[in-house]
């Protein structure tokens, strides 16, 4: 067996002293190496016992947890950052965000674009309907959820369709009731599991009133329910009926998984969401008190690292739809360390140096990924230049907060707001495609070629 060098053991004591010193909560934790790329994130119930089973001395991490993390964590490795969740659930849901954000190379079998199904009540249709859905409506509809088990989901619909005889199907039933009487119900209907709104057997008020129960539902713990299942599970065993009382297990089991769910607004799954591009740019220019919708739109971001391979990345947008050909990538020259500021500065210099003369046009509006801080960068670039920018943003991932130069305080816009969506999607390009040029510079260093 090979001796680990001593600095590599000096590592890893001092990564043991810091997990000694994480809390006890639910979270997601980020091992990075030297560089402070994000090598690997995970999930955890509780963090510190989590996060030391990686590094105690007699882990048998090559047998538990297969090789790759066995050598992430014997040479690679040299930091993490940790990030504290109110419970097992968020801290799977945030896991799942930060693996599709920065693409962690040790997270490989989990890049996929798979996203987590929501419970969808349709809220434009004098019928609603419900449903399991991956495409939520951007419009016209309630959503609850993401869920993280989408098989819990499908077990739970039935029992509480069962409760609340809601629809399920996609028929349209907006034709007048009087048309729709002699119409023949399916069999849901037949097994009291539908109210048959399709063939006019509920009114539509009475149907509004089922509808309402069930979202009360969906808002609370559902404890009267998970009650009454129990109380009629032990009813069961007690007269030895215990097939009944296992189907009556299975279905209280169903029922609790549906708090096993993020919520809309704290969890979003900007994939998912469809975004249209021509209202985005309407609401935005309502937002920034535009005479007319921008059309351009570039967003800037900095890659952010611990020293090596600094870079900064451009993205365009045009009629809210990308425009591969107007990207930029840029190699970080003047900016010692990892000085995310500075890093803007020359981003911002760089490409706007010759805006506004000549053919050399600037963009309707800049986005930069960051807060005020970021957007304070930026501008200083311009103070050095002849020409000042149309309008300049910052998006501030944390609480998704919108600063506009010249404005005082920040913009909190619905999570569901278009123009925020259209920004989220400008500055989340840019985000992906400046870890892209990273890692490729990060891959060059490591062989020795030249960038």
């Amino acid at each position: 067996m090979s001796v680990m060098p001593s600095k590599r053991v000096s590592i890893l004591d001092a990564i043991r002293q810091k997990v000694a010193e994480l809390p006890t909560t639910p979270g997601v934790y980020l091992f990075k190496d030297a560089a402070g790329r994000v090598l690997y994130v995970g999930k955890a119930k509780t963090l510190r016992s989590r996060v030391a089973s990686y590094f105690q001395p007699g882990a048998e991490l090559l047998a538990t947890r297969g090789p790759e993390i066995n050598r992430l964590i014997r040479d690679l490795v040299t930091d993490f950052d940790v990030l504290e969740c109110e419970s097992e659930v968020d801290a799977l849901l945030r896991e799942s965000r930060l693996i599709k954000d920065i693409q962690p190379p040790f997270n490989a079998r989990q890049k996929d674009d798979k996203s987590f199904p929501y419970l969808q009540i349709t809220t434009d249709e004098d019928f609603p309907r419900v449903s399991i859905t991956r495409e939520p409506k951007s419009k016209g509809a309630k959503l609850y959820g993401p869920f993280v088990a989408a098989s819990d989901l499908r077990a739970a619909l039935p029992l509480m369709q069962r409760v609340f005889k809601f629809r399920t199907c996609k028929l349209d039933l907006s034709a007048d009731p009087d048309a729709r009487q002699y119409y023949r119900p399916c069999l849901l209907y037949n097994i009291k599991q539908c109210s048959a709104p399709c063939a006019a057997k509920v009114s539509k008020a009475n149907y509004a009133e089922q509808i309402r129960r069930f979202r009360q539902f969906l808002s609370s713990k559902g404890s009267q329910i998970r009650k009454e299942l129990k109380t009629r599970m032990e009813a069961a065993a007690e007269k030895l009926q215990f097939e009944r009382a296992a189907v009556l297990r299975d279905e209280l089991r169903a029922l609790e998984s549906l708090q096993r769910r993020g919520l809309v607004h704290d969890h979003l799954q900007p994939e998912v969401f469809y975004i249209d591009p021509t209202e985005g740019l309407a609401r935005l220019a309502e937002i920034l008190e535009l005479p007319n919708p921008p059309r351009t739109i570039e967003g800037i971001d900095i890659a952010h690292l611990a020293g090596g391979e600094l870079c900064g990345a451009l993205v365009c947008f045009i009629d809210g739809k990308a425009f591969k050909s107007g990207y930029r990538r840029y190699k970080i020259r003047t900016v010692a360390g990892n000085d995310d500021f500075a890093s803007i500065r020359e981003v911002v210099w760089r490409r706007y140096r010759h805006a506004g003369m000549d053919k050399e046009l600037f963009p309707d509006v800049i986005l930069i990924d960051g807060g005020k801080g970021q957007l304070s960068s930026a501008w200083d670039a311009f103070d050095e230049l002849e020409f000042r920018p149309p309008v300049l943003l910052s998006l501030a991932k944390k609480n998704e907060e919108l600063y506009v130069h010249g404005r005082p305080g920040a913009i909190r816009l619905p999570r569901n707001d278009t123009a925020l969506r259209l920004l989220q999607s400008v500055r989340d390009e840019s985000h992906r495609f400046v870890q892209h040029y990273h890692h490729i510079l990060r891959r060059k260093a490591m062989l020795g070629e030249d960038s």
